[in-house]
């Protein structure tokens, strides 16, 4: 390894590998790094040392014993103590109180497209009573309206479903630099998605169509 000026020439005898890891973020890009003996590091800065402590043992009493052994080399040493789980959630705030707000604006939108789809579907067949009226008076049975009803909510539906899925995919790769650790084509995330939004689409379409089938035929030509 090649030092300095004015210092010779550094040798180092790799003892091991190990993983990519990140050293200070989770969001950072693994970088090379060695791990060198406290002793062997010549242009070390500072007067800190940080270790890591892996134990089973309650925190506190580690912490006792930690506090023990460094105050009988010298007492005049300071410790700053952290739990490594408890960083690691720190440096997750931020992912998740996006996450929290993205699942309730989720929920939100979710509960507005039920009720809009639900509307749609009652103002549709409020104006079609008369016609409904007259196919269920020339034969069509109640089954055959509400799949009437259903088939068009479904059209309504796919076309939301397309429409969404592409925005989606689109706005996928802003919603990576907010989250840690998210796919913006996450096919499972999308097939679930997807699937949801179909269920509570038919179950906003499915009153409404019920309505449909249980209509009178003399009701609804009466108002003709």
């Amino acid at each position: 390894m090649e030092a300095s000026a004015g210092q010779p020439d550094q040798r180092y005898e790799i003892a091991g590998l190990v993983r990519n890891t990140k050293y200070r973020e989770l969001r950072e890009n693994f970088l090379s790094i060695a791990y060198l003996a406290a002793g062997q590091e010549m242009n070390q800065a500072g007067s800190e040392v940080s270790f890591v402590v892996r134990t089973s043992s309650p925190i506190r009493e580690t912490l006792n014993t930690v506090k023990s052994a460094v105050a009988g080399v010298s007492p005049g040493i300071g410790i700053e103590f952290h739990v490594l789980a408890t960083r690691i959630e720190e440096t997750l705030l931020r992912e998740r109180l996006m996450a929290t707000l993205s699942g309730a604006f989720g929920l939100l939108a979710g509960l507005l497209s039920t009720l809009g789809l639900y509307g749609v579907i009652a103002y549709m067949v409020a104006r079609r009573r008369n016609e409904i009226g007259v196919r269920m008076a020339l034969g069509a049975d109640r089954g055959r309206v509400a799949r009437l009803v259903l088939r068009e909510a479904c059209w309504l539906l796919l076309a939301g479903l397309v429409i969404g899925t592409g925005l989606a995919l689109w706005l996928g790769r802003a919603a990576t630099a907010l989250l840690y650790g998210l796919k913006p084509y996450d096919a499972s995330a999308l097939a679930g998605a997807i699937a949801v939004l179909a269920a509570v689409g038919i179950a906003a379409s499915y009153g409404p169509a019920l309505r449909a089938a249980l209509l009178h035929p003399m009701d609804a030509l009466r108002e003709e």
